[in-house]
């Protein structure tokens, strides 16, 4: 299944939650309840969050490989508590762009059952970074093959990975992608290739 199949499955899945009378007057409702706290993700290993380039890294190599079980664990020790992880694409319901807001447990769920059965192996082929202080965006270029040997991907787009570091360690606070289709080519300033 392809990152747009999937996004289009996801999106679909958020709109079966939509009111099916927006309508009708809204009735009066009582204040939201505080959002729960997210738990504290497992501990990570010292060396997958040491630096910007090692957690990047972390990230591909721990949902990349041949069809199989995930380290979910060594997944979410990656992220910050509350973080997101949000695919952008076109909508399969109406015109126009949507976006599907997960938890990394959400992604594992989702993401999982898929790469049991497939294999799935993304790489970081280009990079864009910006810092000020202890906050990062990263544009990270990716391509996604089936097997590591696959001489072109099936799929390209962009990572957008927001990272912040607490003074011990660095985290991925959300990671938000959009998959290169004919209408949205990726420019050339996002395939010049990572220095290795």
């Amino acid at each position: 299944m392809s990152r747009a199949s999937w996004f289009a499955v996801l999106i679909f899945a958020s709109a079966l939650a939509l009111p099916a009378r927006a309508q009708e007057k809204p009735q009066p409702q009582a204040a939201p309840a505080p959002a729960p706290q997210a738990a504290e993700p497992p501990a990570a290993k010292p060396a997958d969050v040491a630096s910007p380039d090692a957690i990047l890294a972390a990230v591909y190599d721990v949902i990349s490989g041949p069809a199989g079980p995930r380290d979910w664990d060594r997944f979410n020790s990656l992220f910050a508590p509350g973080a997101r992880l949000i695919p952008i694409g076109p909508r399969k319901d109406k015109l126009g762009i949507g976006i599907f807001v997960m938890t990394p447990k959400d992604y594992s769920d989702r993401a999982g059952s898929y790469f049991d059965k497939n294999g799935f192996v993304e790489r970081e082929a280009s990079r864009k970074t910006e810092r000020y202080g202890h906050i990062m965006q990263v544009f990270s270029t990716y391509e996604s093959r089936h097997d590591a040997k696959d001489e072109k991907p099936f799929a390209r787009g962009i990572n957008s990975f927001q990272l912040y570091n607490d003074g011990s360690r660095w985290w991925i606070v959300t990671i938000m992608w959009e998959e290169e289709t004919p209408d949205n080519p990726l420019p050339k300033e996002f395939l010049t290739p990572v220095a290795k």
